[in-house]
Parts: C-alpha cells; structure tokens; sequence
C-alpha cells in the first residue's frame, strides 16, 4: 500500500494528509461499534502502514459523530456458542491490540462523541488522544456483565494509576472531555469541528521527527513498567547508539551548529 491510496470499501477507509494516514471506522450507523471484521481490517491496514515508508504517523478516528461505541454485540444475539467458538471470536480483537501495542510509527486517536467499551481500549492504544469538547469516555463493559478487553487491564493503569483504574473499570461510569484531560487520558480537549485538524496538525509535527527515535522510545516505554533500571539504562545505551548513527542526528546537530531551525517542532496550542 503507498500513500495517496484510498480504502474506500468495507468498514474501514483510508486518506492521507502529507506523510499522516488518517484511518477510519465506517459503521457509523452503528456509532462505529466494530466486529472482528472490523478489528481484522484495522490490523492489516496498520501492518500495511507500518512497512509503508512514505507513511510516518497514523490518526485514528471514526466516521460521524462518534469515536467508537465498543464492540458490536448486537453480533452475539440470540446465539449459543462454545467456550472454543468465544475464545476464537475474541481472536481478530487481539490481533488488532498486539498490532498497535508493538506499533512503531506514532499514533494519534482522535475522539468525538462516544468512545465506550472496545472504544475506550482501543483509544489507550494509541500513543497521543484528542478529544472533542463533546467526547464521553467510559468502560462500559460491567455494564453488561462483561470484562475489558482490547488491553485494558493493561493500558488503563498505566494511564490513570491503580486506584483510578480500579473505579472506572467497577462502575463504569462516563468521562467527560475536561475529566479525560485532568485524569491524564486525554493530551487535549478541541472543540468538535477542529477535532481532526488538531489531531493531524500533532501527528504531522511528529512525521518531522526521527523515525528511529520515535520507534525506540516507544519500545522503551512498553518495558518501563516491567523492567528494572538497569535493563532500562541498558536498552537506553543500544538505542542511543543507533539513534546517533542515523543521518537525522547529524543533521540535526549540523542545524544545531549553524543555529538553523531544527528538523522537529511541537505545535503550539
């Protein structure tokens, strides 16, 4: 897949803005829920994003008026099926989780409306999330007997502590837009119509930066929680000593000396 591309069948669709694809669920008469073939889609689509080097960072959104609604239970009606069948079911949905959790170009999601559930987990994968001033956040699955999925067991703590991760998940209760930023689950709150905007304007400033950079940290941080110092000290040494071999760093530091502008600049609020 090459930038410039469309994917405009099926339940997802792709466009590009630059190096940005900006990916998005198309079930918004089901307010984007999605379903396995929708988290496979998704996964190949991101596998494809990843190796595509005209492609350095990804926005995820939905289509409409909502992020996503969680997964579309509606499929599971009225149907009678084995511990095997439910644990196969489950399969397309942890395909698309390790996609993102291993993912090594940015991502930004882009929430407006709901982002319940499934939703709300797949929002934690990305790296940066931008709300809209009219985005609900909730871990809906208590709800309706059910536990988290997507990583959330995983993601959630990491993003809001224990304690805090303990009483969204047990009383799955809404977040509002202002609380998801104060509780650190949100980078910014925008308003609805300048949601994807902002959200592509974060993720292009980071297609500036080193993709080798990028890509490290990002493999850093998914050990910092379960690695000691000295394993971090260690991964951090082998990193830098790539990072400082690529044609980004010497440029960077020939800009440096000839105080030029640098390659990489964060947008300003």
């Amino acid at each position: 897949m090459s930038a410039g591309e469309a994917v405009p069948d099926g339940p997802i669709s792709l466009d590009w803005t630059g190096a940005v694809a900006v990916l998005t669920i198309c079930r918004s008469e089901r307010r984007n829920a999605i379903d396995g073939e929708t988290a496979l889609r998704m996964a190949a689509i991101l596998d494809d994003l990843r190796v595509d080097q005209r492609t350095r960072a990804v926005v995820l959104r939905g289509a409409g008026d909502h992020f996503c609604a969680g997964g579309d239970v509606r499929k599971s009606e009225g149907r009678q099926r084995s511990p095997e069948e439910r644990l196969g079911a489950l399969a397309p949905y942890h395909r698309l989780t390790t996609v993102l959790a291993s993912y090594t170009k940015p991502v930004v999601a882009a929430i407006d409306g709901v982002a319940f559930g499934a939703g709300f987990s797949l929002a934690l994968l990305a790296d940066l999330i931008v709300v809209s001033d009219r985005a609900r956040l909730c871990m809906a699955f208590e709800r309706l007997g059910l536990v988290p999925d997507l990583g959330a067991l995983y993601t959630l703590p990491r993003a809001v502590g224990m304690q805090r991760a303990r009483e969204l998940l047990l009383s799955a209760r809404e977040v509002n837009a202002q609380e998801a930023k104060h509780l650190g689950l949100a980078l910014e709150v925008v308003r609805a119509e300048q949601l994807l905007t902002r959200s592509i304007e974060l993720a292009a400033s980071l297609t500036n930066a080193s993709p080798v950079a990028i890509s490290c940290i990002k493999a850093g941080l998914a050990q910092s929680f379960t690695s000691d110092l000295q394993v971090i000290l260690n991964l951090e040494s082998a990193a830098q000593a790539v990072a400082t071999d690529t044609t980004y760093f010497a440029e960077s530091v020939r800009r440096l000396s000839a105080r030029e502008p640098a390659q990489f600049q964060w947008p300003s609020e």
